[in-house]
C-alpha cells in the first residue's frame, strides 16, 4: 500500500524530514513514486484525490497471514493491512453487518469519533486487538487516521518528499525512492491525525519526542518517535457535539 499527503491534510513531524533530499521527486504532484510503486506490484491500482493526495494499493505479494484490504465508504477510503482479532465484538459495539470486515470496522470507527466522539481515539485504538496498520484518508474534510498496532507487527513506513508531502507505505524501498534518506518506521502503538497529530494509544497522556536515526555511513536518515516519560498532556477529551469534527480536540 502506498499513499501521499499534502502539507495540509499531514503536516510533517519535526524530525522526520532530513536535508538529505532529492528534488527531483515530487511524491504527489509527478506520479512517479505511484509508477514505481507499480512496477513493483503490476496489479496496483492508484486513485488520485486532486491535489490534496494519493492512494495506491495491490494485493500482489501480499503476506496470506497479513492480507491488504481496501474500502471506500462515503467518500472515507481506507487502506488495511493485518487482521483484527476481536471484529465479533467490534461489528456488535458500532452496529454492522455480519459482513463486515477490519477495513469497514475502521471506517465505522472514525466515523462515530468525527460525529459524535463518545470516548477518546486512544480508546477506540487500544479496542482493536491484533496485528495491523492503515491508512484513512476523508476526503470531504481532508483528514488523515493512521495507526500501526502496539507491536509494530506490520512492516510500515513514512517519510518526507522534497516537498513536506508525507508519504506512507509497507514497502521501505517505495519510502526511499520518494523520501531519501527522510523517512522512518512508522512509530508502533501510535496513530497519526490531521489535527493532532501523532499520539501514543498505549501512552495517551505522554508526549513522544523524536530520536534522529543515524545510517551506517553517519549520515541523519529521519528519526524514531518514543514515549516520553517525563512529559504529561493534559488528560481527557472534551465531548462535543454531533456536529463536531472530534480531531479539533487533540
Amino acid at each position: 500500500m502506498l499513499a501521499v499527503f499534502e502539507k495540509s491534510v499531514a503536516t510533517i513531524p519535526d524530525g522526520l524530514q532530513t536535508p538529505q533530499q532529492d528534488p527531483s521527486i515530487n511524491a504527489l504532484k509527478d506520479a512517479a513514486l505511484s509508477r514505481h510503486f507499480s512496477s513493483l506490484h503490476p496489479s496496483a491500482v492508484t486513485i488520485n484525490l486532486g491535489a490534496s493526495a494519493l492512494i495506491s494499493y495491490s494485493l500482489d505479494k501480499q503476506n496470506p497471514l497479513l492480507p491488504r484490504l481496501f474500502a471506500v465508504v462515503d467518500d472515507i477510503f481506507c487502506l488495511f493491512q493485518g487482521h483484527v482479532e476481536n471484529v465479533a465484538p467490534l461489528k456488535q459495539q458500532y452496529g454492522l453487518t455480519k459482513t463486515a470486515n477490519e477495513v469497514t470496522i475502521v471506517i465505522e470507527a472514525y466515523r462515530t469519533l468525527r460525529d459524535r466522539g463518545p470516548y477518546p481515539a486512544d480508546q477506540v485504538m487500544r479496542d482493536l486487538q491484533g496485528k495491523f496498520a492503515f491508512i484513512l484518508y476523508d476526503s470531504t474534510t481532508k483528514s488523515t487516521f493512521i495507526a500501526a498496532d502496539a507491536d509494530g507487527s506490520v512492516p510500515f513506513f513514512w517519510g518526507a518528499d522534497s516537498e513536506g508531502h508525507l508519504v506512507l507505505s509497507d514497502d521501505v524501498d517505495t519510502v526511499k525512492k520518494g523520501c531519501g534518506k527522510s523517512f522512518a518506521p512508522f512509530p508502533k502503538g501510535c496513530f497519526f491525525t490531521t489535527s493532532g497529530g501523532l499520539r501514543s494509544f498505549e501512552h495517551p497522556l505522554n508526549e513522544l519526542k523524536a530520536v534522529p536515526r543515524v545510517d551506517s555511513s553517519g549520515e541523519m536518515c529521519g528519526a524514531n518517535f518514543k514515549v516520553d516519560s517525563g512529559s504529561r498532556k493534559e488528560s481527557g477529551m472534551p465531548r462535543v457535539g454531533s456536529a463536531a469534527n472530534w480531531s479539533q480536540h487533540y
